[in-house]
């Protein structure tokens, strides 16, 4: 396994981490995912963990909690000291007015809670899950900041920010010496390349590393999908479990890159999904990808990603057939790129 440091910190994760969301199926959204309860749960653990992969992402609402409570027991035959535990907050979870956002009355008993459900008495990476436009960010970061100092929270990063909601908060952090964010959980794909306008940038310029979540855009780059094939119907697409919605997929785009996909694959001897995963590998601010898995034969398969690593000339084609026009101010921006230069994907 690669380890590699998240972000600017001195933290190492896996290149690849394992995300739960799949763990307890507790409604018909994540049911759609799958419905893993502790027994397998505690194999893909121990699979994962023979393989290197010690990070595992949830979230409080993940199937109401019960994937922090399965998972806090798949770990339990486990040496705490050797994972990392990695869990969010911020988006509607129980009841009354103040169930949901980043203030600190709900960030406190969040993080109380997923200590619980989780077993522990400290986690590794906590995540805002998403931004909080209601809640002054000075009140999120202090409450974040006050966590760590408690040794509940080792590190602090945050998940499906603009880039102004980061530059915000790290501006706040810097101003009052709080700890910073030095993640960012974002979505990005062959299907999907809008991280790369602004957000990498960003990460690049304030050392903030890249976990990526759906890195196959929900199964879309997983082989199954292609031209003139129907959508599998037992796929989290059909039965309404996909994080990412249809319109954020140029469906012709997404052809052309299905088509290099296979080609690839078959150059390679790998699959459409490892190809997938192996270009994310290369991309810059990238410091793990979480995968996730129905069962032992889709986690061993996506494993299989690391080891190896795709030619610059290979990286070029599949860039190519994903590229979309960007928006504004990024097609006038790059106009001039001497000014506003992008990152290089290609100084392997």
């Amino acid at each position: 396994m690669e380890y590699r440091f998240l972000g600017g910190s001195g933290l190492k994760v896996p290149v690849l981490s394992f995300g739960t969301a799949t763990f307890g199926g507790g409604n018909d959204f994540f049911k759609a995912w799958a419905n893993t309860q502790a027994d397998e749960a505690a194999r893909l653990i121990d699979i994962c963990m023979e393989h290197g992969v010690n990070l595992f992402d949830t979230a409080d609402i993940y199937s109401d909690g019960l994937s922090e409570q399965v998972l806090g027991k798949a770990i339990a035959g486990h040496s705490r000291e050797k994972l990392l535990l990695s869990t969010k907050a911020t988006f509607t979870f129980g009841d009354g007015p103040n169930n949901q956002g980043s203030s600190r009355f709900n960030l406190l008993k969040q993080v109380e809670g997923s200590l619980k459900r989780l077993g522990t008495d400290y986690i590794d990476i906590f995540h805002m899950h998403g931004f909080d436009g209601n809640t002054p960010v000075e009140e999120t970061l202090r409450t974040l900041d006050d966590l760590v100092q408690s040794g509940k929270i080792c590190y602090i990063a945050a998940s499906n920010f603009s880039g102004w909601h980061m530059m915000k908060s790290l501006a706040v952090s810097e101003k009052y010496g709080w700890n910073r964010y030095i993640a960012h959980q974002v979505y990005y794909s062959l299907a999907n390349r809008d991280y790369e306008w602004e957000l990498m940038p960003l990460g690049l310029d304030q050392k903030v590393g890249a976990i990526v979540w759906s890195p196959l855009s929900a199964g879309r780059l997983g082989g199954k999908y292609g031209r003139n094939k129907p959508v599998p119907q037992d796929s989290r697409v059909a039965q309404g479990g996909s994080p990412v919605p249809e319109a954020a997929v140029n469906e012709e785009v997404f052809y052309n890159t299905i088509d290099v996909l296979t080609q690839i694959a078959e150059e390679t001897g790998k699959t459409i999904a490892q190809v997938a995963l192996n270009w994310l590998l290369q991309r810059p601010t990238v410091s793990s990808i979480i995968i996730g898995a129905r069962n032992e034969e889709q986690l061993v398969q996506n494993l299989g990603a690391i080891g190896w690593d795709l030619t610059v000339d290979q990286i070029k084609k599949l860039d190519e057939a994903s590229t979309v026009p960007p928006t504004y101010p990024y097609w006038h921006q790059w106009q001039n790129k001497s000014l506003n230069p992008t990152p290089d994907f290609y100084n392997l």
